[in-house]
C-alpha cells in the first residue's frame, strides 16, 4: 500500500472518529478517501486490522459508554445521540463488544470513575481486542486499574 492510500485511509478514518454521529456509510467513506467502495472497504481492513463499520461501531460503543456512565439519558437517547438507527443493532453491537447490555452497563456502579478526568477514563475504558490471528475479534474493556 502506497503512502498516498494510507494518506486517504486516514482522512476517513478521521472522519469516523469526528463525526461517529452523522449518517456514516462505506460509500460516503469511499468518497472522502478518494477511492472505489470495495478498494476502500479491502485497503481499510488491510490498513487498521478491521473493518470500515466495525471500527465506526467501536468508536460509537466507546462514546455510548461514556454517555450512558453519565446517566442522564435512555438507553434508547444514547443510541440515536451516537448515531446509531436502531436500538436493536445498537444493543446487539454493545453487548458484543462490552460484554454486557447497555442497560446493565447503565446501570452498574461507576462512581470509582467519576473523579477521573474524561481524558483518562477515555484510555481505561477503550475497548480492547481480544483473541489471536484466526480467532473471532472480541472487543470487552480494558481491565480496571487497581485499587490504592
Amino acid at each position: 500500500m502506497d503512502l498516498d492510500d494510507l494518506k486517504r485511509l486516514r482522512r476517513a478514518r478521521d472522519t469516523m472518529d469526528r463525526d461517529y454521529a452523522s449518517p456514516l456509510d462505506v460509500p460516503a467513506l469511499a468518497r472522502v478517501a478518494l477511492m472505489s467502495t470495495g478498494h476502500f472497504a479491502r485497503s481499510f481492513r488491510a490498513a487498521f486490522g478491521e473493518t470500515p463499520y466495525s471500527y465506526l461501531m467501536t468508536r460509537r460503543v466507546e462514546r455510548a459508554k461514556a454517555l450512558l456512565r453519565r446517566g442522564d439519558l435512555s438507553v434508547t437517547e444514547v443510541c440515536f445521540e451516537v448515531g446509531c438507527t436502531s436500538l436493536g443493532s445498537f444493543s446487539s453491537r454493545f453487548t458484543e463488544l462490552v460484554g454486557e447490555t447497555p442497560s446493565a452497563y447503565r446501570a452498574r456502579s461507576h462512581g470509582e470513575d467519576a473523579a477521573i478526568p474524561a481524558c483518562v477514563a477515555k484510555v481505561l475504558t477503550r475497548p480492547v481486542k481480544n483473541g489471536g490471528p484466526g480467532e473471532p475479534v472480541r472487543i470487552g474493556e480494558a481491565p480496571p486499574s487497581p485499587s490504592p
